[in-house]
């Protein structure tokens, strides 16, 4: 058998397998066995949605070519003659005859399909009638949809983000006639929007409410939507194309590859991940498939509510197809990570919680250690992470001194609700015996490397075993352990700094604890009256959105947003022997306490030792924080230029939170009572301002910091804590422009009045694989800032970029470590990834190059 062809066995049927090593995608190099391996590996999440349903497909039988030479490519209704006898299939009876289609019930269907080069499979919103193999011949126009499904299109001058904002808009008519919505970037340019329906309607009526909805949108935004299909009106508009829900027409398959210049895929995604427009890009194949190993398939309710059809469970039985690469995810976990924890119990006879699919982490993360008499005491040790609860069994239970680890055999996740289970485990169950609770509470993670490291700072009760605050370090063992399973056997260690609860700089911090266990955020006072700077990391906000946050007045109160750099100050307060002294951190750990002398008058504006989250601003015309005039103070390190500026560009502090006062911590306050605390705490004075909440609706907020020409709003809910080093969406970021950090990895040069400095900047971001290519900036930069960045850049150069850049853009480049990050203001993504009108609005120190990902 020639080397390029494979005999394999798919749920129990023989296929030949041809030309695995035949390029499909030239841009990325993509092969036939890829294809076949992907569909290998996401069939079972593709056949949820495509059961019972006909399958037109599209065929690229030489691949899709390149975007000078495209691929031819087949739309395929007919099976052909020669299609598998086992292959399960319908006739549609249309007005030009009957076509006999196939249905992607299992894994060997879809195989087939790869192997015929079908990259894209389309399929209907109504599912055929079960019963035998060919139930005869079925008229297409009286389906029953058993879901509602909008495709977003983008017209000429309009993007994804833009498809995005028009997503939200359906949605909020769904949910107004109590329907679900659930996207999916549909791996070309825009947006499928699902809506699960009983099954009682028809398709034209589903059709004639779709269109109407559309049209009821397109009436209220005339200058971004449209209804109508006609070419010539889609210019600088998104249309919502309704017609899909006809019974003869077929969207793409969710899970289906698309037959792009690149692999992309049919995604479903979360409308989370679509509050921040500008970020959402169409998905690799790569990429989804390490989606379902982390998230599961999003749209599982879907298939679950939509008509009264049950969920196919296809079989997995027979071999995969096999291709040149070799599955990585042979080796993994159950795709739900709740399988092994159920398969072990019966919900009819333990009174232990048995749900039905694993839960959604928030933003604090929790503990439990539970005693369980079984047949040995031991103490399972549970982490909250991604949904589940981590689990290790302890036999001595969590060490208790550094010099002496423990064993910790992993044992199966389990659900959440696992946190709060006391009680009998009923003889003759698995873990019979009882269960209490030991110790629980939160967790700040430091690290988390799968199946080897995990480091964490628990926060027990007052009343707990653990006795409060202690840090854990856990790491695998492999083989050189009890247990036959190398993966399973871990050791539990007890860090010496717990019982100094003293956090490691650069890392999420631990809380503060208080001045008795000499925390380092409340010490003693010994006569010293030096503030120190803080090892906790600020708490970071997410990017908002104005719909996202008008959903839920009630729950947020309203900041303006300073444009400065973030600053947390240690605060020593003056006594009558002594004066007071500041310390001020930047967010990755650096001390600037030197560099901004003027802002000691802090330590004058408190009488109580404190933690104070805050920003750090220059001022100009106005009155307005200007970030420009702000650079003429970062990076300076010699007094006499630190004075000489200080003249020429005061800095001031605007003091939004307070984290610690006395050594007390309040970072499980509110956010409303520590605001309340901040202001009896802080006395505003020459360069210190503490900045009152706005009170009104967020659009007014927004319209407010529009008139003072001011960067935006924070939105923070009401009730939310304070998590150091954690970005989370209690705290959101509404900006009335885009801007994002980058990296500087070169300069191209400049001519005329740009000669001595540069034309523009080359700029760049991590992504897994290294750096990625953002595109230049020359415009936003005054005549310092072209000669302090010219001089620096002078002392980063380097003779090779880091990175590929294309051609056009680095024949006059010079190249630059990529050390520097700086910050733009941009007006949106393009689809090759590139910053569009980036505007350079200065440099960053207070962020690190490996912060900056794309």
């Amino acid at each position: 058998m020639s080397r390029q062809e494979q005999k394999v066995t798919v749920d129990g049927h023989r296929l030949t397998l041809t030309n695995l090593d035949k390029v499909f995608y030239p841009e990325t190099g993509t092969t036939k066995g890829e294809v076949l391996d992907y569909y290998a590996r996401i069939h079972e999440h593709l056949i949820r949605h495509a059961h019972d349903r006909i399958a037109t497909r599209k065929r690229w039988v030489d691949g899709v070519g390149t975007p000078q030479k495209p691929g031819d490519v087949f739309f395929e209704k007919n099976l052909p003659d020669s299609a598998p006898s086992w292959l399960t299939s319908r006739s549609i009876r249309h007005s030009t005859g009957s076509k006999r289609y196939p249905l992607v019930q299992d894994r060997a269907t879809l195989t087939y399909l790869a192997q015929m080069a079908s990259l894209e499979i389309h399929i209907p919103q109504w599912q055929v009638a079960k019963g035998s193999s060919d139930p005869g011949t079925i008229e297409s126009t009286t389906r029953h949809p058993d879901r509602m499904v909008f495709d977003l299109d983008p017209g000429p001058g309009r993007e994804l983000a833009d498809c995005i904002e028009v997503a939200q808009l359906v949605r909020d008519l769904l949910t107004g006639m109590d329907l679900d919505a659930y996207p999916v970037t549909s791996g070309s340019k825009g947006i499928h929007l699902y809506a699960p329906l009983d099954g009682s309607a028809s398709s034209q009526q589903i059709s004639d409410v779709a269109h109407e909805l559309a049209r009821s949108l397109e009436a209220d935004h005339k200058d971004l939507v449209v209804s109508a299909m006609k070419k010539t009106l889609r210019e600088n508009k998104v249309l919502i194309d309704w017609s899909q829900n006809s019974a003869a027409k077929t969207t793409v398959a969710p899970y289906s590859l698309r037959g792009r210049f690149t692999p992309t895929v049919a995604t479903p995604r979360t409308w989370d991940e679509l509050d921040d427009p500008s970020a959402v890009e169409q998905l690799h194949f790569e990429e989804v498939l390490e989606r379902i190993d982390d998230l599961g398939d999003l749209l599982e309710p879907l298939a679950k509510t939509a008509g009264d059809s049950a969920n196919p469970t296809p079989t997995s039985a027979g071999s995969a197809p096999a291709s040149k690469k070799e599955s990585s995810n042979s080796s993994k976990a159950p795709r739900d990570r709740l399988d092994i924890y159920r398969s072990k119990r019966d919900p009819k006879h333990t009174s232990e919680p048995v749900p039905e699919s694993h839960g959604t982490s928030g933003d604090e993360l929790s503990f439990v250690i539970q005693e369980h008499h079984a047949s040995t005491l031991h103490w399972d040790f549970r982490l909250e992470h991604e949904g589940v609860l981590v689990s290790w069994a302890l036999p001595k239970g969590p060490p208790t001194d550094p010099k002496h680890n423990h064993l910790a055999i992993q044992t199966e996740d389990h659900p959440l609700e696992y946190g709060n289970f006391e009680g009998t485990i009923e003889k003759g169950q698995y873990g019979a015996g009882e269960v209490t609770i030991w110790d629980s509470g939160t967790y700040e993670l430091e690290k988390w490397k799968e199946g080897r490291e995990i480091i964490a700072v628990l926060h027990g009760a007052e009343d707990g075993g653990l006795g409060g605050e202690r840090r854990f370090a856990l790491f695998n063992t492999g083989a050189h352990g009890p247990n036959k399973e190398p993966e399973k056997n871990w050791m539990i260690h007890l860090t010496k700094d717990s019982s100094t609860n003293s956090p490691r700089r650069g890392k999420p911090s631990t809380e503060p604890t208080d001045s008795k266990r000499n925390g380092p955020t409340g010490p003693e006072r010994t006569g010293s009256t030096d503030a120190q700077p803080t090892d906790m990391a600020p708490m970071l906000a997410s990017i908002g959105s104005l719909h996202s946050v008008r959903r839920q007045a009630e729950d947020w109160a309203f900041e303006m947003k300073w444009d400065g750099i973030r600053a947390l100050a240690s605060v020593r307060a003056g006594t009558d022997d002594s004066s007071g002294s500041i310390a001020l951190t930047s967010r990755n750990g650096h001390d600037m306490t030197k560099a901004y002398p003027e802002l000691i008058e802090l330590a004058d504006c408190v009488d109580a030792d404190c933690i104070l989250d805050a920003e750090i601003v220059a001022l100009g015309p106005g009155s307005r924080p200007d970030f420009g005039r702000l650079q003429r103070r970062m990076g300076l390190t010699r007094e006499r230029d630190i004075e000489r500026e200080r003249e020429r560009t005061p800095v001031y502090l605007m003091v939004f939170d307070v984290l610690n006062v006395d050594g007390a911590s309040l970072l499980k306050t509110p956010y409303l009572e520590r605001r309340e605390r901040l202001f009896d705490l802080v006395t505003e004075g020459e360069h210190i301002h503490v900045p009152a909440a706005f009170e009104g609706t967020v659009d007014k907020a927004m319209e407010a910091s529009r008139e003072l020409q001011l960067e935006g709003v924070m939105a923070k809910q009401t009730d939310s804590t304070y998590l150091p080093g954690r970005r989370t969406r209690t705290w959101a970021k509404l900006k009335h422009s885009s801007t994002r950090d980058v990296i500087i990895v070169g300069w191209r040069t400049g001519k005329g009045e740009r000669s001595e400095t540069f034309a523009s900047l080359l700029l760049a971001a991590h992504e897994k694989d290294g750096l990625v290519y953002l595109g230049r900036v020359g415009t936003g930069f005054d005549d310092h800032q072209l000669q302090a960045l010219r001089a620096q850049l002078d002392h980063l150069s380097r003779k090779t970029p880091s990175l590929e850049v294309p051609a056009a853009e680095s024949r006059d480049a010079n190249w630059v470590r990529p050390s520097l990050v700086g910050e733009v203001r941009y007006g949106g993504i393009t689809e090759a990834g590139r910053l569009r009108h980036p505007v350079w609005r200065g440099l960053r120190e207070d962020i690190d190059p490996e912060e900056v990902t794309a």
